[in-house]
């Protein structure tokens, strides 16, 4: 059993909520719970009262006598009072969009979880790679093929694993390879700054490949008219389909198989 398996990790968010209290005053909302939902704690302030000391008070009420390692936050607006009151009692505030529970729990609430995002802005020139392909994975292959490998930057979260999300080792994993050549360790460096959400096929004039990263930034990472490669692409996202969202990202800096600079397990959101 890994380490991560012990540590407590909470999901959180703090908003404007729609209700007035009784003055007719913006309330703010926060909600804490886990991924299991066995914990559900909720808390409300006056707005001249949302800041990170009033929000430091409720998470160590929450807690009782054992702080979270890790607070999630889907929110751009809540991230930095989280923060805030993460650093007051030690809490490392991990900025995500992988916060099913509490997105859930919202939904049941009938508050709102969507978010507003830019749009869809082009890779820096300086890191784009030499060229770039669709293909095709077996569930098993994701599982085994790059846990072993020396991949310098390797994201393949348990909870994204095939076999986790149900699907039998024959079932095609849909992604994209990029030849980096030169650029590809910059690339992957890159990336993983940015820290990616899903890759996906973007019908248009021209067609498109958009990678959402980190809570909502928007790259495009390739365009293309070409009849061949947009039928590649329908069929990618044909097989996102099959395969419960679950898709891969990899950088290596040639087509010879031996080396590799990244490689991210990703899923669609919806």
């Amino acid at each position: 059993m890994s380490y991560a398996e012990f540590m407590k990790i909470w999901q959180a968010d703090f908003y404007r909520s729609p209700q007035l209290d009784t003055a007719g005053q913006n309330v703010w909302e926060l909600l804490i719970c886990d991924a299991t939902r066995n914990l559900e704690y909720v808390a409300t302030c006056p707005q001249k009262e949302a800041n990170s000391t009033w929000l430091s008070a409720q998470i160590q009420l929450a807690a009782g006598e054992q702080l979270p390692d890790i607070i999630q936050i889907f929110r751009p607006q809540s991230l930095s009072l989280i923060e805030a009151a993460g650093r007051n009692l030690g809490i490392a505030v991990e900025p995500t969009r992988r916060t099913l529970a509490l997105k859930q729990w919202l939904q049941e609430k009938q508050s709102s979880t969507t978010i507003d995002k830019p749009p869809p802005v082009p890779l820096p020139e300086n890191l784009w790679g030499e060229q770039w392909r669709f293909a095709t994975l077996s569930a098993f292959d994701v599982e085994t093929a790059f846990s072993d490998r020396p991949i310098p930057i390797l994201h393949l979260p348990e909870s994204l694993k095939p076999l986790n999300l149900g699907l039998s080792s024959t079932t095609p994993i849909p992604g994209v390879v990029i030849y980096g050549g030169r650029q590809s360790m910059r690339l992957a460096r890159w990336l993983h700054e940015a820290r990616p959400v899903e890759l996906n096929y973007v019908a248009g004039a021209p067609d498109g490949l958009v990678l959402e990263a980190g809570l909502v930034d928007r790259w495009i990472v390739a365009t293309f008219e070409d009849a061949e490669v947009a039928a590649a692409a329908k069929l990618y996202r044909q097989r996102q389909q099959l395969s419960h969202g679950l898709h891969f990202l990899l950088v290596q800096p040639d087509d010879s198989g031996m080396t590799y600079s990244g490689f991210w397990l990703l899923q669609t959101e919806d």
